[in-house]
């Protein structure tokens, strides 16, 4: 993409909203909630049925914003989470989703019954399609680190009942959300993405 179209790409994209792909009212909220004033776009959800792609975070991710791309024609981005425990090698990963619909918190955290090891990461990755199919993906992840324990606090926000980020006596669902917002995956994410929009004016391919 030559830096002329990228910056005129650009341009449009903060003249005018960005749809975000999610059905979740609460991740909205806390996505616009980290995001802030700075932010030079607006934000629009829009829940769109998307294939559930396999694969390493990143290749998913990628396949996810095209063909979010490809059905709203304009600037888009989709969120993939991940919940890793280094026990079983990076597992459950970008399937979570799934594991935490079968078998819930408790069941997460008694996957780990036979392990010593109760180490995991949440790997949080958005991605940015300027809409145009020649323009690159633009990935943004952040990463936190923290433990597997039994399930404590508030069950309105999938497996934060069982995470406790490194550093905290307290779950992601036991933090105030002020505090979980300064320190989760999302919030790395959402702040390497911000930062880019507000300091790059053009896309780096």
């Amino acid at each position: 993409m030559s830096g002329a179209r990228a910056g005129l790409e650009m341009a449009a994209v903060s003249n005018r909203s960005i749809v975000f792909v999610t059905g979740n009212a609460k991740k909205l909220e806390e996505v616009i909630q980290i995001l802030g004033d700075k932010f030079p776009c607006k934000l629009v959800a829009k829940k769109i049925d998307l294939p559930e792609y396999q694969g390493e975070p990143d290749d998913i991710s990628i396949q996810k914003c095209k063909e979010a791309a490809t059905q709203i024609k304009g600037p888009v981005i989709v969120e993939d989470t991940c919940l890793c425990f280094n026990a079983l090698g990076g597992l459950p990963g970008p399937y979570i989703k799934w594991f935490l619909d079968k078998i819930k918190p408790e069941g997460l955290h008694q996957m780990l019954a036979g392990f010593e090891d109760k180490s995991a990461y949440a790997l949080c990755t958005f991605a940015f399609s300027t809409g145009n199919p020649d323009d690159p993906v633009l990935l943004f992840r952040g990463k936190t680190l923290g433990q597997i324990v039994s399930p404590r606090g508030p069950r309105d926000f999938g497996w934060d009942p069982c995470f406790q980020p490194d550093g905290y006596e307290e779950t992601y669902a036991e933090l105030p959300k002020e505090v979980k917002n300064r320190i989760s995956h999302r919030y790395r994410a959402l702040k390497e993405m911000s930062e880019y929009f507000i300091q790059n004016g053009t896309p780096k391919v």
